[in-house]
């Protein structure tokens, strides 16, 4: 007998229960736990596609350039102003191209400082001094020299600055010496400071403070105008480059400089020797009043004394006054 093959159970068995299959790892999902209200509000919105940009309408685009534009060009121009400014601070003005200035000739003063007051004593020029009384030490109101000059000892001073009148009076011609030191006694001179030096061209110059007991007795002194009668000098007369500028600074805007001339600060004028001169030297004066005070300063050359250093050298000792 042939075996046949059956699908079903063996004979002589009861069917039963077929065995379950084992369960294996399976690639379908994950079980998900249960998604709060917030969790499904997040995953709509991740979901959900982007919102595309609005477009730039043609002028707000116009707008938006301009502004760019602007920015760039600020930028640049405070690079560029940030490079000049300290180009212009560093190095010397005669070294940066379109403000090199000649050189006219001008001295080089160290930094001017007027001196301290004694305590409660009001400025020179002050609301509260009527007279314009100085307090300072005569010394400190003295101009410093200049660099480069060798001090003169044709101008004697004592340990303290002072000058004597006599050491003064040699400015003056011999003939006039006696009367003038009469004069300065009785005008109420109470002190005379000085000081000279000599440049390297040879110009001289010399300075001197007079201090009176008010400012009344400076106008009385006349050693120090037209008529003066200094020593070697033929005669004087107004200093013609110094009243040049004057009158045409004048007809433009009132002078209030310190050294104008001015009421209220120091009253100056200036004078040169005429020409032609004695000798082979000029000589050039000017006189300073401010209060109780008169500045002189005398300035001698060969050949003829240059404006510029001894206008110089008279504004600024009139700044010291002032």
């Amino acid at each position: 007998m042939s075996e046949q093959t059956t699908t079903g159970t063996e004979p002589g068995r009861e069917p039963g229960p077929e065995a379950e299959p084992v369960p294996g790892p399976t690639a379908g999902p994950a079980p998900q736990t249960p998604a709060g209200p917030e969790d499904a509000a997040a995953a709509a919105s991740c979901d959900a596609p982007a919102p595309e940009a609005a477009p730039i309408a043609p002028k707000d685009r116009r707008r938006l350039f301009a502004a760019l534009r602007w920015t760039a060009a600020v930028a640049v121009f405070a690079t560029v102003g940030a490079g000049v400014a300290y180009g212009i601070t560093r190095p010397d003005r005669t070294d940066v191209p379109g403000l090199s200035t000649e050189d006219d000739g001008r001295w080089t003063f160290p930094p001017l400082s007027q001196p301290a007051l004694p305590a409660g004593a009001p400025l020179a020029q002050g609301p509260d001094n009527k007279d314009e009384t100085h307090y300072a030490q005569l010394t400190g109101l003295l101009l410093p020299a200049p660099e480069g000059a060798k001090a003169d000892d044709a101008v004697k001073a004592d340990k303290d600055g002072s000058v004597s009148a006599d050491v003064f009076l040699e400015e003056y011609a011999p003939d006039v010496r006696e009367k003038l030191k009469q004069s300065l006694e009785w005008d109420g001179l109470r002190q005379i400071t000085g000081r000279g030096w000599t440049m390297p061209d040879g110009t001289r110059t010399h300075v001197y403070l007079l201090r009176f007991h008010a400012s009344g007795f400076v106008d009385a002194f006349k050693g120090c105008d037209t008529n003066a009668r200094l020593n070697g000098v033929s005669a004087l007369e107004l200093d013609d480059v110094w009243t040049g500028v004057k009158s045409t600074q004048n007809a433009i805007v009132p002078l209030r400089f310190p050294g104008s001339g001015m009421a209220g600060e120091s009253e100056v004028s200036v004078y040169q020797e005429v020409k032609p001169v004695l000798g082979d030297e000029q000589t050039k004066v000017g006189c300073l009043q401010s209060g109780d005070v008169l500045g002189m300063v005398i300035q001698t050359r060969k050949g003829e004394v240059a404006p510029v250093p001894f206008h110089q050298t008279v504004i600024l000792q009139s700044q010291l006054l002032s």
